[in-house]
């Protein structure tokens, strides 16, 4: 029994052993199957992972590449805020009070300081400016005025009626002397109970709105003012101001250049806070100086220049842009005084002078043959003005002086073309048997009060504006044939006064062209002036900036400031939806 036990026993043992051995060999196999052969694909593994890493890779920077194209291809390259923009101008900055500008330098700073109640829009025309309306009673005498809401001088006060009151009682104040004397000559204001600003003429006009683009003065900053030393006030070198920019510092002239003036944005102005953020005025003393500065590139742009000294500019930076203005050259005679009182004479003047080729001397301009131009009325007819005739006119000159020779005084400025113009004048009256003796004068105060004023000159070749709207009796009435006038052909008609008297107050603008159509009848009869040509503005301007449109019409050189708020220097990318 133990035996058979012991035999069951090592047979078991034995069958364990073999399962064992077997399972060992197995499981060994198991691995090396499961295992160890597969370390062969690992390195097939690896390589998929990088391949598809890469692939990952790639397409990231695809898109990025692709965002990057696409954004470019839908952003435009546009004019942004921010920036600032440099004017080259002539003339001294003696004060920069507005109700005083005289120089060109004072006139920029004034248009761009300062805002007026009335203003010349793109269109050339009347348009409101600080004034939100203007209204004309049934006989054009009476003009009810309301200011706009919200007005704020720079330093952040209300500007309100109290202010427009103050600057009219200064203009009409004879003591202080101002530009805009004229404007409301016999003008009396006053405010109403609905808060608006009544202006009672002494005599209907129709075209008062022009008169009021006059700029407003802060009554807190000049209340204390003596009215006759206001010129000299603390305000002339530091104004606070209602205009597109403010006042930020003054640089005094150097040994190569003139005064500087540096303005700031004005976030205060009515019509929003311009894009650039500075502007400065650089000032100098005549027009070779400004080329000088233009040829180094050294400002952004100058209205200063006439045709041959643009030419003169070489630098590769700029655009040029010809605009007309509504002013005209004339030839003004003396009809009191001297040789040129003589109608007769002044006929043969205008027979033997050959207009064309005075007109040669300065491109760019249009013919002018009359003191209206077509802008500012729509005629049915124009009188006929004799034409060139140079044998008739030797002969009426030889008629008229006999054995006396006729010698004659021409003035000018020395200012753009007219210099050119006036020497050419000149020979065409030798032409016709007529000497003559040219002056052209720095145009300055003296000027105008020895040479204008006293109408010191038998001819005086000179540029007048001639406005937005017509109005010719500040030029040819009678009452202003005067040292105070600007009748500078010291003429004198009754029956021209009363046309003139009558083209004012008339509304009507279909009446008023048909008594604009007799007085140039009487116009051409009397010769007080001959027409030459009707001004141009040069503007050269840097060409990665924005000035005025070309949809722009210019009545003063000024109103190119018009749209100074759109103008800009800085540029950024705007992007768009594609």
């Amino acid at each position: 029994m133990g035996n058979d036990i012991s035999k069951r026993g090592r047979k078991i043992l034995r069958k364990f052993s073999r399962v064992s051995s077997k399972a060992r060999a197995e499981g060994k196999e198991h691995i090396r199957e499961n295992l160890f052969q597969r370390f062969s694909h690992i390195q097939n593994i690896k390589l998929l992972i990088v391949e598809w890493s890469l692939l990952v890779v790639a397409l990231i920077l695809l898109a990025v590449t692709q965002a990057i194209w696409f954004g470019e291809t839908y952003a435009d390259d546009v004019f942004v805020n921010g920036g600032t923009y440099t004017e080259a101008t002539i003339g001294e900055v003696n004060s920069m009070n507005p109700l005083f500008a005289a120089t060109n330098s004072e006139k920029v700073l004034s248009r761009l300081m300062f805002a007026t109640l009335t203003k010349i829009d793109y269109s050339g025309h009347v348009g409101m400016g600080l004034a939100q309306s203007l209204t004309p009673d049934e006989n054009g005498k009476v003009w009810t005025m309301k200011l706009r809401e919200g007005l704020k001088w720079s330093d952040g006060e209300a500007l309100t009626n109290e202010d427009v009151l103050f600057t009219v009682g200064l203009i009409q104040n004879s003591a202080v002397n101002t530009v805009y004397g004229s404007n409301l000559a016999g003008v009396k204001v006053s405010e109403n109970e609905a808060g608006e600003i009544v202006f009672t003429l002494p005599s209907a006009y129709a075209d008062f709105a022009s008169a009021l683009e006059i700029p407003i003065v802060p009554k807190h900053e000049l209340d204390d003012a003596e009215p006759k030393a206001l010129v000299e006030d603390d305000f002339s070198n530091a104004p606070v101001t209602s205009g597109a920019f403010m006042f930020n510092a003054l640089q005094p002239a150097g040994t190569s250049t003139g005064t500087v003036v540096y303005l700031s944005a004005n976030a205060n102005h009515y019509l929003g806070e311009p894009m650039l953020n500075s502007f400065a005025v650089h000032t100098y003393d005549n027009s070779e100086a400004v080329v000088v500065a233009m040829n180094k590139s050294a400002v952004t742009a100058t209205a200063e220049l006439s045709g041959a000294e643009a030419e003169a500019v070489k630098s590769a930076v700029y655009n040029r842009r010809d605009s007309s203005i509504d002013s005209g050259v004339y030839a003004f005679f003396n009809t009191t005084s001297g040789r040129t009182k003589a109608k007769e004479l002044r006929e043969a003047i205008r027979l033997g002078v050959n207009r064309e080729a005075i007109r040669e001397l300065a491109p760019g301009t249009m013919e002018l043959n009359y003191p209206l131009i077509a802008s500012q009325i729509t005629l049915g007819s124009y009188p006929a003005i004799p034409a060139y005739n140079l044998e008739a006119a030797r002969a009426k000159v030889a008629e008229i002086s006999g054995d006396e020779p006729i010698v004659l005084n021409i003035a000018t400025v020395k200012s753009g073309y007219l210099p050119a113009v006036a020497n050419k004048f000149k020979e065409e009256l030798a032409e016709i048997g007529i000497e003559a003796d040219v002056t052209a004068y720095e145009e300055t105060q003296d000027f105008v009060a020895n040479i204008v004023a006293r109408r010191n000159y038998d001819i005086l070749i000179y540029e007048i504006e001639l406005g937005a709207e017509p109005d010719l009796l500040p030029y040819y009435h009678s009452s202003q044939a005067s040292t105070a006038g600007l009748n500078l052909s010291n003429y004198r008609n009754a029956l021209v006064d009363d046309l003139l008297i009558a083209s004012r107050e008339t509304l009507d603008n279909t009446l008023r062209a048909k008594k604009y159509e007799s007085f140039l009848e009487y116009w051409v009869a009397d010769v007080p002036a001959i027409g030459l040509y009707q001004s141009n503005m040069i503007y050269l301007y840097n060409k990665n900036t924005r000035t005025y449109g070309d949809d722009v019409r210019l009545v003063t050189p000024l109103d190119r400031f018009s749209d100074i708020k759109n103008y800009a220097t800085a540029r950024g990318a705007r992007y768009k939806t594609p």
